[in-house]
């Protein structure tokens, strides 16, 4: 397995595992059993970069990796999150979002007990909180760096004056953010800001939430409790003017022996050698497929026929009241 390094000395496998989907977000959750046998065969396979959540669940996919990596733990990077409210500790506030420095403390702590080790290897604010300021946050983490319950700093979905201001307080290693042929945005003004201070991107969802992997069409069902159905470039009307891209990238993957989920993530690793892209997967086969992509080499001319045909991607990535946690 080929590796990658995040910001300042974070090595992980050039591809890393998302692990959210074992416990959340796509309809009904496996079973835990065999989602710990699908872990530990990423391990085997070379995969040493994990990411979970508090709020994934809540708390059961921290309980799986953490019960899953145990026997392994000295070999793999676990990265989780705080930040978003889920009502274990009150009354929930109206925004979702809570990064008070007492609660990142009391997040941290559980998190650590419920992946059982003595340490957090990348800790994400999940979400920028407009009513704590960032210095506060990173502050707060660097407090936890110098007491070696965390070791790296992380944010997600934040803007590039937010990427900042944290930089300066504690240095951030990686931004996690959705970025795919389909979802660019960062392109304008975060890449070039995570180029400039020597911070790594994280891609979630490098595969469209499944979509660039060819397998959902118009006529695709989701079950009532797939959170996708509520996203605008998950209606049948959506999916239907972008099939184009997945086309293309199937004509492609046929020429090359590939799939079209293999050309998708090959296209995000050949963006920077700092991005470390974490598709998430519940299937073996999946797991084998994605790994495949990092054999996949695109010429220019790939990449300038791909690009063109993502130009012009129909729905907006998420729902209008949603777009405020995204980018401050």
């Amino acid at each position: 397995m080929r590796t990658r390094e995040l910001g300042q000395h974070l090595e992980v496998s050039a591809l890393g595992l998302g692990c959210m989907g074992m416990s959340f977000f796509y309809g009904s959750p496996p079973d835990p059993a065999e989602m710990t046998g699908l872990l530990r065969t990423a391990v085997e396979r070379g995969v040493t970069f994990f990411d979970t959540a508090e709020v994934y669940g809540p708390f059961t996919n921290e309980e799986l990796v953490g019960q899953a990596l145990a026997p392994v733990r000295d070999q793999v990077v676990i990265a989780t999150k705080f930040g978003l409210r889920h009502g274990e500790h009150g009354p929930t506030p109206a925004s979702g979002l809570d990064s008070r420095p007492e609660q990142i403390r009391r997040v941290a702590e559980a998190s650590l007990q419920r992946l059982r080790t003595d340490r957090i290897d990348l800790l994400y604010q999940h979400r920028v909180d407009p009513d704590v300021p960032i210095e506060d946050v990173a502050g707060t983490v660097k407090e936890l760096i110098a007491e070696g319950k965390v070791k790296h700093f992380g944010l997600s979905e934040a803007g590039a004056t937010t990427i900042r201001r944290a930089h300066a307080v504690q240095p951030v290693t990686a931004l996690q953010s959705e970025y795919s042929l389909w979802t660019r945005e960062l392109e304008a003004a975060i890449i070039p800001t995570l180029a400039e201070l020597g911070i790594g991107l994280v891609p979630y969802s490098p595969l469209g939430k499944g979509y660039l992997t060819g397998t959902i069409d118009p006529r695709t069902p989701l079950a009532d409790n797939d959170l996708r159905r509520m996203l605008p470039r998950f209606t049948p009307e959506a999916r239907r003017a972008n099939q184009a891209l997945v086309d293309l990238l199937q004509q492609i993957a046929d020429d090359k022996g590939a799939t079209p989920a293999q050309l998708a993530l090959a296209w995000v690793l050949a963006q920077e050698s700092w991005f470390v892209p974490i598709p998430g997967t519940t299937k073996l086969h999946r797991l084998e497929e994605n790994l495949g992509a990092l054999d996949v080499e695109l010429t220019s001319g790939d990449l300038h026929c791909i690009e063109e045909a993502a130009s012009h991607i129909h729905g907006e990535r998420v729902p209008a009241r949603l777009k405020s946690m995204f980018g401050r």
